[in-house]
């Protein structure tokens, strides 16, 4: 049995942890408000963007004396080659946060193998990156640093290359795979279909106030405020997967510190059965040298 020194160190040892992962669910709860609020209002900004788009791709087109065509449409194109980006986190103590991207990847990556589909990689966060890097999987592109500290400018760049490569005819499709936020407790998989798309049909009449010049250039128009789309789309990912890897992380925390408090009570249980125990064998050694005496 443990001495008493022994188990006070360990009660000791678990308070501290208890401390850190207490003083980590608070700052996860102030960074998630923070992400989620930037979600919110991201979210609400992609879809805008959606109806405008919409909107002006139906004005072009009955606007333009030849239907305007772009490869970011072609839906019956035949898929060879399929690029994806996913995005886990930098850091870990978030549960099974990054697990959930980095299965949801393997998962995609059977099936595609299964149809003979190539696939190329392009990872977002460290945990991503190790693990595959690990498993001898090759990452055509790394980016460290974004899933933690996202600005539209990363995302630019992140998504400008992958939509150049489809553009120019070495992908036939690019996928965005992320964990989203569902709610505070729970995250979900989300996979965005960026390129090719369905063609966009405006949800109501078309604003006969817009005008384009020269309407000769509708399909450049139309794929210039496309690329704008995309660029927002995969910052709108790094946004939504940092507020469900804070919202992981705090529950994360939360369970860590409720298991140490739970630890320090077994351990202070432990620790009065000792005490007592020493105790009655100091009064059993007493009163048997009392009793030897007489």
């Amino acid at each position: 049995m443990a001495n008493l020194k022994d188990i006070k160190e360990k009660i000791k040892s678990v308070k501290n942890t208890e401390k850190t992962t207490k003083a980590m669910k608070l700052v996860s709860n102030v960074k998630l408000k923070r992400a989620k609020e930037a979600a919110i209002q991201s979210s609400a900004y992609a879809a805008k963007i959606n109806e405008v788009l919409s909107e002006i791709a139906v004005r072009l087109n009955s606007a333009s004396t030849n239907e305007f065509s772009s490869k970011f449409f072609d839906m019956d194109k035949e898929i060879k080659v399929v690029d994806i980006i996913f995005v886990t986190a930098d850091k870990g103590l978030c549960g099974g946060f990054n697990v959930a991207s980095i299965n949801a990847v393997k998962k995609m990556l059977a099936q595609y193998q299964a149809k003979g589909i190539q696939t190329r990689l392009r990872a977002v966060g460290k945990k991503g990156i190790e693990y595959f890097s690990f498993k001898g999987v090759d990452l055509l592109e790394k980016y460290v640093g974004v899933s933690s500290s996202p600005t539209y400018e990363k995302a630019q760049e992140i998504i400008v290359s992958a939509i150049d490569d489809f553009v120019a005819g070495k992908t036939d499709k690019v996928v965005v795979v992320h964990n989203g936020y569902k709610n505070m407790i729970s995250q979900e998989i989300r996979v965005n279909d960026i390129a090719p798309v369905e063609p966009p049909v405006a949800s109501g009449e078309v604003n006969s106030l817009m005008e384009f010049e020269p309407i000769d250039n509708a399909s450049q128009i139309l794929e210039d405020l496309l690329r704008k789309f995309f660029e927002y789309t995969m910052y709108f990912s790094l946004i939504d997967s940092l507020a469900a890897e804070h919202s992981a992380r705090m529950n994360a925390m939360e369970n860590a510190t409720n298991n140490a408090q739970e630890r320090v009570r077994v351990l202070n249980l432990a620790y009065n059965k000792t005490r007592q125990g020493s105790i009655t064998t100091e009064l059993i050694e007493i009163i048997s040298g009392v009793e030897a005496m007489k």
